[in-house]
């Protein structure tokens, strides 16, 4: 008790600096990095009042050693803890509270396939992913002021390494699928599993238990959601295609993304790049323009290995250090179909591993860097053949007007899904022999220049844009996004950058406004008529909008929250926060339920949901009284210190499926937006200068920086920054210089 009292006390004298961070200006945090730097040639890097960089190098080795500093600088503390997690080191900063969930994540082996990726990389990727980590070691390692959190976290600098970078990697591609087979295999035992099983598949979504730590980690730093649009140039107002991306991840600060440009001999691009990977995640280069969205692929499968005998495993094992006790050792068995993930603790089941396609030596790095080099579609979908995890739609427009998309991913070669569940018997060979062909980009389904002259994803079911797709995963977005999106792309003749712009913002759910009508004609039908008449009259008419000053969508969800649980006592959920809360369950099935109740007890749940949703909901309250998007510090999650990292608390549009996701469940009152639309990117391909990003919160890491979260103003009011790519326009608007000088040796 003593050394956990004295450990405690520690934290919080070493946690002052992030408790109450001091002002820091862009010019001071720019001075604080290196002049002298080992690059060959002199390096520039020119900086715009929100801190984004573009960099400027003779060689791309040196050009990459330059976005390694930089991500050092701008992310030093972010890069460490994601490594942390992706290694599964959370107890060294949390103490014995995280020790299960490492015993998880080491089980999962983010990292399991690196030491045979770096031996397959051709030597250009091994240089540059080399130069590039020496950079973030050169910002980290040196003798600069450590980030404030590093004390309250007792994060200390430590080598940066390729393996480690790969790992963090496979993290952020972490496989969606696993939050609902997680949440569903405690149901597995129910002898009804298999009818629940089916309503799983036919809403075509699973739960997500957001409130279970693991999840929030996993959902958190993986690539789970996104929007993205193409419009060829003949239907664009300028004459060249367009294209727009918004991805949905954690809305916590900082940012799980950072902005950048970059010029060397090969590569010349702007985009967003993920901190401590050497890659761009989403952008443009003079020809191409490009982004995607989760494919929510089922990269992975679950196999039931109690059949196997003892010579079919091996046991790993994990000292496991935390922080004021002492070291714990845990252990896992590995078969050739994965861990036993069921080994810890965290994740529900027996005898039963994963099998990834992030254990198996994909590319990525490879694929990504051609990918920001390629000069036209045909060349930048080849780019993608080795390319595994995380699965994506990736979209593009390139300088000639055209526009296409490909499915960026490699899956077992599977004949189906089973009916039975999402467990396969690994001592049926029927059941793995998919995993023996893996297929890739090569033979997935793509589509170049559509007759309607635009293109549209949101994580949709594949059989949204193709035919016959392969089998390719369980659970997809309800469609509400991908299809408010097609309705205005197709309400113009000519769509202009702007467009797209206020597209992103757009916070109309077309199936709230029929799941609403449904009700109300229900609620009509009742002996009477409606209860709660004044109450329900938003409702009447209702378009679906989200809007923050709207009053409907109050009404709207407290109804919902009222009438779902009562629904789950009927026997037709599996619990009050399971899947059959989640939006496709409500699309696919609750007027459904509803209807199948004797008339009596849908009468009395109506009557109840109606009485008591419009008790609870605030006199005159909107939509953005009670919809709410925090500008906090991931560290607001600490417990008693937690709400010293909140900076704002803002009224917010949107909902689950609105085009502007800002994601929430079922809502009894004012409640805390933490899933969402958290960076945005337009490109017209008429112009080299016209490229816009915005993120929510900032480019710097630091805890009291100026550019934190600077940028959180410009989301919300539908301002971005633009990302030329001119050499004269970037030395206009990015006034800011640092210049890296060769280290005297």
């Amino acid at each position: 008790m003593t050394r956990f009292l004295l450990g405690a006390l520690a934290l919080l004298l070493g946690g002052c600096a992030a408790l109450a961070p001091r002002p820091v200006t862009v010019e001071q945090r720019l001075a604080a990095l290196p002049a002298s730097a080992p690059v060959s040639a002199p390096v520039t890097i020119r900086w715009n009042a929100q801190m984004v960089p573009w960099i400027e190098a003779e060689t791309d080795e040196d050009l990459f050693f330059a976005l390694g500093l930089v991500h050092g600088h701008l992310r030093g503390a972010q890069i460490a803890l994601l490594r942390r997690v992706s290694q599964g080191r959370l107890a060294e900063l949390a103490g014995p509270f995280a020790t299960d969930i490492d015993h998880a994540l080491r089980a999962l082996g983010f990292g399991r396939a690196a030491p045979a990726i770096v031996a397959a990389w051709p030597e250009e990727t091994r240089r540059l992913v080399q130069r590039f980590v020496e950079g973030v070691n050169h910002a980290t390692l040196g003798p600069a002021r450590r980030p404030p959190e590093s004390g309250l976290l007792g994060l200390t600098p430590e080598p940066y390494t390729a393996e480690e970078m790969l790992a963090l990697g496979r993290l952020a591609g972490t496989d969606v699928n696993w939050l609902s087979w997680f949440a569903l295999l405690p149901e597995r035992e129910r002898a009804d599993f298999r009818r629940i099983w089916a309503r799983v598949l036919e809403a075509g979504s699973g739960a997500i238990p957001l409130e279970d730590p693991l999840a929030h980690i996993l959902a958190g730093s993986a690539r789970a959601g996104s929007n993205t649009v193409a419009v060829a140039g003949r239907r664009s107002a300028s004459g060249g295609a367009l294209i727009a991306n918004d991805p949905h991840l954690g809305l916590n600060l900082p940012n799980l993304w950072l902005i950048a440009g970059m010029r060397s001999p090969s590569f010349h691009a702007v985009g967003a790049m993920v901190p401590g990977l050497p890659f761009l995640g989403f952008g443009r280069n003079p020809d191409l323009a490009w982004g995607g969205t989760n494919m929510r692929a089922a990269s992975s499968e679950l196999f039931d290995v109690s059949r196997l005998p003892p010579e079919a495993f091996r046991t790993e094992e994990a000292r496991i250090r935390q922080r004021f006790w002492f070291p714990a050792t845990r252990r896992w068995r590995v078969t050739e179909h994965g861990p036993v993930v069921t080994d810890a603790p965290v994740i529900p089941g027996r005898d039963l591993a994963l099998r990834w396609i992030g254990h198996e030596a994909t590319d990525e790095i490879t694929a990504l860097l051609a990918g920001a080099r390629a000069r036209s579609g045909a060349e930048f979908e080849a780019a993608f053949a080795n390319f595994g995890v995380s699965a994506q739609n990736i979209l593009w427009a390139d300088r000639a007007g055209r526009i296409g998309r490909f499915m960026a991913a490699t899956l077992p070669d599977r004949p189906g899904f089973r009916a039975e569940g999402p467990v396969l018997d690994a001592a049926n060979p029927a059941h793995t022999a998919p995993w023996r062909h893996l297929r890739d980009g090569r033979s997935l389904p793509r589509l170049v220049d559509p007759p309607e002259g635009v293109l549209a994803s949101a994580n949709e079911n594949p059989r949204e844009w193709t035919q016959n797709p392969p089998p390719v995963g369980y659970f997809f977005s309800d469609g509400d996004r991908v299809r408010r999106l097609q309705e205005v792309l197709a309400a113009r003749a000519r769509l202009s950058a702007e467009d797209l712009m206020a597209l992103q913002r757009d916070t109309r759910a077309p199936r709230a406004e029929s799941l609403a009508a449904g009700l109300i004609a229900r609620l009509d039908a009742l002996p009477g008529g409606a209860p709660e008449p004044g109450f329900l009259a938003p409702l009447r008419g209702w378009d679906g909008d989200y809007a923050a000053e709207a009053r409907a969508p109050v009404v709207f969800e407290l109804l919902l929250a009222r009438l779902v649980p009562a629904l789950v006592a009927e026997g037709r959920s599996l619990a009050p926060r399971g899947p059959e809360t989640g939006w496709n369950f409500l699309t696919t099935f609750l007027l459904r339920d509803l209807d199948a109740l004797p008339p009596a007890r849908r009468e009395a749940l109506l009557r109840q949901a109606a009485r008591e949703a419009a008790a609870l909901a605030p006199a005159g309250a909107t939509w953005g009284d009670l919809h709410r998007l925090r500008a906090a510090h991931w560290l607001v999650n600490l417990p008693l210190l937690g709400g010293r990292f909140v900076f704002g608390d803002f009224p917010v549009g949107g909902s689950r499926e609105t085009p502007m996701k800002t994601s929430h469940g079922l809502i009894e009152g004012r409640h805390t937006v933490t899933f969402g639309s958290m960076a945005r990117h337009v490109s017209d391909m008429s112009d080299p200068d016209a490229n816009w990003f915005v993120l929510w919160g900032g480019q710097d890491g630091w805890l009291g920086s100026a550019a934190f979260a600077d940028q959180a103003p410009m989301w919300r009011e539908g301002r971005m920054i633009r990302l030329p790519l001119r050499p004269g326009t970037v030395a206009a608007e990015f006034p800011h210089l640092t210049r890296l000088s060769p280290a005297r040796r």
